[in-house]
């Protein structure tokens, strides 16, 4: 005979809490994520203008940059294994502090303008990375000038 979930539930809550709590503790010992290195800036794009670098500090540099601050929830699993995956593939596709290297710049204007750019989960922990509508065609602007004065992978 198969018994109903519920009613083990809710007499052996404790045990569920006291597993949950166990797991939690438990993979705080998973390595992954806990590393917050910064590599160092090794060329960062000639701006058009500083307003520019300045929207896409606040949107983009946490992710897009070797300037990420770690915030402290970065320092607890699963979270931390989020973010740190977040941030490789963020400076992986483009990485503002090393523009010495070839990097792909087409899809950025795109994924700004559609609202994929900063993403949701990142703008509802960082609120000064919405951007309005007015700061987004900003930012496009400026770093279509930028990449046109100085594309990427190019010796400064």
């Amino acid at each position: 005979m198969v018994r109903p979930i519920r009613p083990l539930l809710r007499r052996h809550w404790r045990h569920v809490l006291i597993a949950l709590f166990a797991v939690g503790v438990g993979i705080q010992a998973i390595p992954y994520g806990h590393s917050h290195e910064n590599p160092p800036v090794v060329q960062e794009p000639r701006w058009d203008t500083p307003q520019t670098r300045e929207l896409a500090r606040r949107a983009c540099f946490d992710c897009h940059s070797n300037e990420t601050v770690w915030p402290w929830y970065s320092n607890i699993a699963p979270v931390s294994w989020l973010i740190r995956r977040d941030v490789e593939e963020g400076r992986s596709e483009l990485n503002f502090s090393e523009w010495h290297r070839y990097q792909e710049a087409d899809e950025v204007v795109e994924v700004i303008r559609e609202g994929e750019m900063p993403p949701l989960s990142y703008v509802i922990l960082h609120p000064r990375a919405r951007l309005s509508a007015a700061e987004r065609e900003a930012l496009i602007a400026g770093l279509r000038a930028t990449w046109q004065q100085d594309p990427p992978g190019t010796a400064p």
